[in-house]
């Protein structure tokens, strides 16, 4: 809650000027895994949650497939703010609010990260790959003095725009519930 307020009162980052909500991490604390998104879109600013609207509820049903539910797991996105005309937030943009989700992210000490969509991935694993280049492969993150492993996948957003990618992040989903089954 302390982290929230001070989210919410926190205006060194411009796109919090345009955006209607801060949109903080939701789910359920203590939880193994903790899902992390790029930035909020049009339906999460609208509502204030992570991973509202069409793409939520594609999430949802990829979750489902894997036996887990957003109540069970922690919700997140990199940055708080939506961007004007859901742009890509900028490098310094992402720098300005790093802080906050790895402090989320410390304070959630989740076992396992799923990050979706390529900002994410960029974000957590650095370098400029693509998305299909950097999916499916078990990284380390380091966060707040631990190290966390991560898996990057397609965002849902994506998969309801190229459906043809869905194989790729059903292969992802099956290699995460895998990993989550040995902990």
């Amino acid at each position: 809650e302390e982290l929230k307020t001070a989210l919410e009162s926190f205006n060194g980052c411009n796109l919090k000027n345009g955006a209607r909500n801060t949109v903080f991490a939701t789910g359920t604390p203590g939880s193994k895994v903790m899902i992390i998104g790029p930035m909020p879109d049009a339906d999460d600013d609208r509502d204030g949650l992570p991973f509202s609207g069409k793409a939520g509820m594609l999430l949802d049903r990829m979750l489902a497939a894997i036996d887990l539910d957003r109540n069970q797991i922690e919700l997140a996105n990199t940055v708080p703010w939506r961007p004007p005309g859901n742009r890509a937030p900028s490098g310094p943009e992402m720098n300005i609010c790093r802080p906050f989700i790895e402090r989320q992210i410390a304070l959630f000490e989740p076992k396992l990260l799923l990050l979706l969509g390529n900002v994410t991935a960029r974000f957590f694993f650095g370098g400029t790959g693509t998305i299909h280049t950097m999916r499916g492969q078990w990284r380390e993150v380091p966060v707040g003095g631990a190290i966390i492993p991560a898996l990057a996948s397609l965002h849902p957003q994506e998969l309801l725009n190229a459906p043809a990618s869905k194989a790729l992040a059903w292969q992802d989903l099956l290699s995460f519930k895998s990993r989550l089954a040995q902990m």
